[in-house]
């Protein structure tokens, strides 16, 4: 039996034309197909993407709400902004107006018992609670500038965060209420705490009962588009997270690129991104890119990433669209996909870190679905991307979007020739795109590292063909240089999970007297293999990677590992496994 959240409705008379049913969506769904629906090709998409930047720009006024004023006026599709379901079969469905609604009553909360002001920070850590969207758009109503955090942040990162960010409000459930009481004494400048719960704290303010109460009346502040928006902490893939700064038009504007062109969303579409709520590509797609483009944003509360529930999930509910991170489809194509129908489902999308051929083609086989990858970064809007109706070539990650002129470049920021490897790029002279961020708060000299000549780099190798396709190699700090040779972990760990054995792989330098450096691999084996003499098996992936590969990136070190060190987004933590080997910490 549903159940009915407290806050869910308020006071907003139900509007039948603004219900949805799965019924609804069943009639309009269409057939699986790569054509386009909102470009011809890619080679017209340069063309298309012009965005206009005014002085004034605010995406809760500018885009939410109009979209709220279109389903009054009965010219949009009678979708849900929001579709939020969970284990217990909860469900909440709000329009663009319900969302409009919540978010100002909330807005008022962070303006009247929270007493914030325009600029003023708040840090926000919530799992997929429908309270997470309704923050998002109270902040950009009170003009206060979100820091999002991933609820599996220890008392350490928090403290981290507070400290370097000075946020005066911090927004979280009872699971990290205590760990944010052991570490707030320390933060003389935090001025609120709010709890999302059912139950009170002392010490804290209720954020639901406080939502019931406030009104429903709010203004949204006038902010410029260059103003900051949102602060994201880095992945820290490399080192420490570092605070990226972005405004209200280098993702309320600029993600139109994302959701647009490379997710390829209309109003008829239920997008599905299983991002963690504590990283830029939740914003990226949960919020900026699917609403500009008036879909639905489906959610599944899920703690944590079950295979089981995804696959369930894809086949029990509309959703036509859908993106999760290469380590989550190598999972999935784990299991027996035989057993899902996903009749609905037309698009699939993968973006964080690379994803293995291996990966696609049995994603492929499976479902009838090729997944479209993207590349961007914290940083940046989409930088590259498969589109469709493009030929896709498994390990590239696409071509440049139109948000951007992408390069490769020598350490000196001048462009190197197709086919050679060098520094992926975005140009920024003589005019610097509006959608790369403000900067790293507060740190102008780590900003100023990222440019050189003409050029913003983004840190990752890469190489780029002669039919413009880019491919990833790694970041500068995982390319592995062995007698001469230049090897990126990627190729290397494609090859390895293109073995029967191997279920995961991370590829680094090791120290060698005589190369100056080899090849490491370490290994996550296949249950059904982990019993299997283990010389024998690092003799056969050793010969398996020289088939498929040049026989020089073979790894001339395997070890094998129970699990491999990821950052809580997920990605795997090279750098950790580098400074093992060269005993640096």
């Amino acid at each position: 039996m549903m159940r009915t959240f407290s806050f869910r409705l308020g006071a907003i008379r139900h509007n039948k034309d603004l219900l949805w049913s799965a019924k609804t969506w069943h009639q309009v769904q269409r057939h699986k197909t790569c054509v386009p629906n909102n470009f011809k090709e890619y080679e017209n998409l340069r063309q298309l993407y012009n965005p206009k930047v005014p002085e004034h720009f605010n995406f809760a006024k500018d885009v939410l709400d109009n979209w709220a004023e279109s389903e009054k006026c009965g010219k949009k599709l009678p979708n849900p902004a929001l579709w939020w379901v969970n284990d217990e079969k909860d469900e909440i469905k709000w329009s663009f107006e319900e969302l409009g609604f919540h978010s100002r009553r909330v807005a008022n909360v962070l303006s009247g018992p929270c007493n914030l002001q325009k600029g003023d920070r708040v840090l926000l850590i919530l799992p997929r609670l429908p309270e997470w969207w309704l923050v998002n758009v109270a902040c950009l109503r009170k003009g206060t500038v979100l820091i999002p955090g991933t609820s599996q942040l220890t008392a350490r990162d928090i403290l981290h965060r507070l400290h370097t960010s000075k946020a005066k409000c911090i927004i979280t459930d009872e699971s990290l209420a205590p760990v944010l009481d052991s570490v707030a004494a320390e933060c003389s400048f935090l001025k609120a705490k709010l709890l999302v719960s059912d139950k009170k704290r002392n010490g804290w303010l209720n954020f639901r009962e406080l939502s019931r109460m406030a009104s429903s009346d709010h203004t949204c502040v006038d902010t410029k588009s260059e103003d900051p928006m949102t602060i994201f902490f880095t992945s820290g893939t490399t080192g420490s997270p570092k605070m990226t700064e972005h405004s209200h038009c280098s993702f309320g504007i600029g993600l139109t690129v994302n959701g647009r062109y490379w997710l390829d969303l209309t109003e008829h579409d239920v997008f599905w991104n299983t991002s963690d709520t504590g990283w830029a590509k939740t914003a990226w797609s949960s919020v900026f890119a699917a609403w500009i483009q008036g879909a639905c944003v489906f959610v599944h509360h899920m703690p944590r990433f079950d295979t089981t529930t995804v696959l369930q999930t894809l086949a029990n509910y509309p959703i036509s669209t859908f993106c999760t991170a290469p380590t989550a489809y190598r999972m999935l194509v784990q299991e027996d996909l035989s057993r899902y129908k996903f009749q609905n489902l037309q698009h699939c999308l993968s973006a964080g870190e690379p994803i293995n051929p291996e990966v696609m083609e049995k994603w492929k086989a499976s479902t009838g679905l090729n997944i479209y990858e993207g590349y961007g970064q914290t940083e940046t809007v989409l930088i590259a991307g498969t589109f469709k109706g493009m030929k896709i070539k498994p390990g590239s990650c696409g071509k440049p979007s139109p948000a951007y002129d992408v390069q490769v470049v020598d350490d000196d920021g001048k462009e190197v020739p197709n086919g050679s490897e060098g520094n992926l790029a975005i140009r920024v002279k003589p005019n610097r795109p509006f959608c790369l961020f403000t900067g790293y708060t507060d740190d102008p000299e780590r900003t100023a590292q990222c440019y050189k000549g003409d050029f913003y780099l983004t840190g990752d190798r890469g190489v780029k063909d002669d039919d413009g396709y880019l491919w990833f190699v790694g970041r500068a700090d995982d390319v592995i240089l062995s007698a001469g040779y230049r090897i990126g972990p990627f190729e290397v760990e494609n090859a390895l999970i293109e073995h029967e054995a191997v279920a995961e792989s991370a590829v680094v330098s090791s120290p060698d007297p005589i190369r100056g450096e080899i090849v490491k691999a370490f290994v996550v084996l296949k249950p059904a293999f982990k019993e299997q003499s283990q010389d024998q098996l690092v003799a056969e992936l050793q010969g398996h990677v020289k088939k498929v590969t040049a026989p020089y990136k073979y790894p001339r070190k395997i070890e094998f590992v129970e699990q491999l060190p990821k950052t809580v987004s997920g990605k795997i933590r090279r750098v950790e496994l580098r400074n093992k080997e060269w005993r640096r910490s």
